[in-house]
């Protein structure tokens, strides 16, 4: 069966329009601390047990690297940590880290410090799609900064949020 649409064809800038938090997703590796930065990072999955996902490239050396951490942290980031944001997603793997503050769990999860919510999880499933992979991650412990506000992504800009009325 063929689907046709009047619409526009779908491309990046699509995508854009719709705001989403950013999180570093980090693990200890060989080298030291190893990660990548999300915008297409999502909570709620599931409750029972408490599942997130995101998306990565099929391509991704950074994901072939931390599938198979025995934790992965997960740092939502602030609304302050934009400079930092671009650091972590540098594709100078060598300088991610340097001078970011952190902790590391005994597991290996990387945390990144003064992030808004911080989660410490294991990969439950990878689910083919397209030329990305969804990825569920189950967590297994939470930490919560009710004090920062979240960075937010939208039209291929960092925001805040702020408050209505």
């Amino acid at each position: 069966m063929t689907r046709t649409t009047t619409l526009a064809p779908v491309d990046r800038s699509a995508f854009a329009v719709f705001p989403s938090g950013v999180a570093a997703l980090a693990a200890t590796g060989a080298d030291g601390p190893d990660g990548m930065v999300v915008s297409s990072f999502t909570v709620g999955a599931s409750f029972d047990p408490p599942m997130v996902t995101f998306s990565a490239r099929d391509d991704s050396a950074t994901w072939s690297r931390l599938r198979g951490a025995p934790t992965l942290g997960v740092s939502v980031l602030a609304a302050d940590q934009g400079g930092l944001c671009r650091r972590l997603s540098s594709r100078t793997r060598a300088t991610r880290f340097v001078g970011v503050d952190h902790t590391t769990t005994a597991a290996g999860a990387v945390l990144v410090t003064g992030a808004p919510l911080r989660l410490e999880c294991v990969v439950h499933r990878e689910v083919p799609a397209g030329d990305h992979v969804v990825v569920i991650l189950q967590v297994l412990g939470a930490e919560v900064d009710g004090t920062a506000s979240p960075l937010v992504y939208h039209d291929t800009a960092f925001h805040s949020l702020q408050p209505l009325g």
